[in-house]
């Protein structure tokens, strides 16, 4: 294969994120379509409502996050394949809010307490990869976000932990809550800023 300069082989990759994240919005939005097309198929839940937001809003986020790519000058297979594993673990985060089938589940709530581990243990690890994106990003890009972008791993990894381990909704809602105002921060602080 002919050496490609990076601008010309950042959109090829950008398209297959891209269809990735597409497909995790597509499920996100399937899966809130048929609960207004069909309320009382299963219970509905504010939590897994929650949760779907947040998932939405991360998807969008890595889409929009993945633009400073562009300013990426080595270009590898390794590099490729890390940001299309990052954009599966997203796509299955929302394919775990999107069941094909509710039935042998007391509601949507009853379902996602059920499958929280491996919720939470794909959701602990898209903190490592957010890192290692940003590193591979270089390090003025990671050196704008201050002490703050640094201390969301260990806070991300222990709520993490605390929701794998805990049934208790409140303890479930208080995770997705904090976890909607992190992405609330860092949206209202790059409001006006391309990455």
């Amino acid at each position: 294969m002919d050496q490609l300069s990076p601008v010309e082989l950042f959109p090829h990759v950008r398209i297959v994120m891209g269809m990735i994240v597409g497909l995790g919005i597509t499920r996100l939005l399937m899966t809130v379509a048929g609960m207004i097309q069909h309320p009382q198929r299963a219970k509905l839940s504010s939590l897994h409502l929650l949760w779907i937001v947040s998932i939405l809003v991360e998807l969008v986020l890595f889409w929009w996050w993945e633009f400073a790519l562009y300013k990426l000058e080595h270009w590898t297979f390794a590099i490729t394949l890390f940001l299309i594993v990052y954009a599966v673990t997203l796509f299955l985060l929302a394919a775990l809010l999107s069941p094909d089938n509710i039935a042998e589940y007391d509601g949507y709530e009853d379902f996602f307490l059920k499958r929280r581990r491996w919720f939470f243990g794909l959701f602990a690890a898209t903190f490592f990869l957010d890192a290692i994106d940003t590193l591979i990003k270089g390090g003025t890009y990671w050196q704008r976000f201050g002490w703050d972008y640094f201390i969301q791993v260990p806070f991300g990894l222990v709520i993490c932990i605390i929701a794998i381990r805990s049934s208790d909704r409140r303890i479930q809602l208080a995770a997705v809550m904090v976890h909607l105002a992190y992405q609330a921060y860092w949206i209202s602080r790059f409001f006006y800023t391309v990455t």
